[in-house]
């Protein structure tokens, strides 16, 4: 893992995301921890340096809230269960999957439909899901799904949220059935 660079506490869930993307082996990629983000625990992002390198000389960083607060209450992502954060690692994962497949201009385009195009969300988060699941990581996405839902000190805002723009439990095992047959 010499091209990763991982917190120490977040060392072992990453590598095990990351052992389900032998795609990802030479990409290099960066986990940051973060003091807070605006409105997600976790974004996976090009660095900017790197935007118009080839796709195969591209850098990535995947940036983690160590904590994040939903209606003034604080959490931290160090309580996270360690499946859900495999999970969320691997969610995020599946966006880096996505970007490879992207020109540097149309990474652009995404980043700006991404910030003002909710129906672009949707469809963004629901691709990251898929190469998640396409990379066996079902079991880890579903128990991340479900903490989230069913995690009783989460507002219903914030899950109604989740609802509107991620995948669903019942969307991910649709995907799985599809895929199978």
């Amino acid at each position: 893992m010499l091209n990763k660079s991982i917190p120490k506490y977040l060392k072992h869930e990453a590598e095990i995301a990351l052992s389900f993307y032998p795609e990802l082996k030479e990409v290099p990629i960066e986990f940051k921890l973060t003091r807070k983000m605006s409105s997600s625990v976790m974004k996976a992002q090009p660095k900017l340096g790197s935007l118009f390198k080839k796709r195969n000389k591209r850098n990535y960083v995947i940036l983690i809230s160590r904590h994040f607060d939903i209606q003034n209450r604080k959490f931290h992502t160090r309580s996270i269960p360690q499946n859900v954060l495999i999970g969320w690692l691997g969610h995020e994962l599946g966006h880096v999957m996505d970007y490879q497949n992207r020109s540097g201009l149309n990474l652009i385009r995404f980043g700006l439909c991404y910030l003002f195009s909710e129906s672009f969300v949707i469809k963004a988060e629901q691709t990251a899901d898929h190469y998640a699941i396409r990379h066996h990581m079902k079991d880890y996405i579903l128990e991340t799904k479900n903490y989230i839902l069913s995690h009783t000190g989460l507002s219903d805002r914030y899950k109604e949220k989740i609802k509107r723009l991620y995948t669903s439990p019942e969307q991910v095992l649709e995907f799985v059935n599809e895929k199978m047959n």
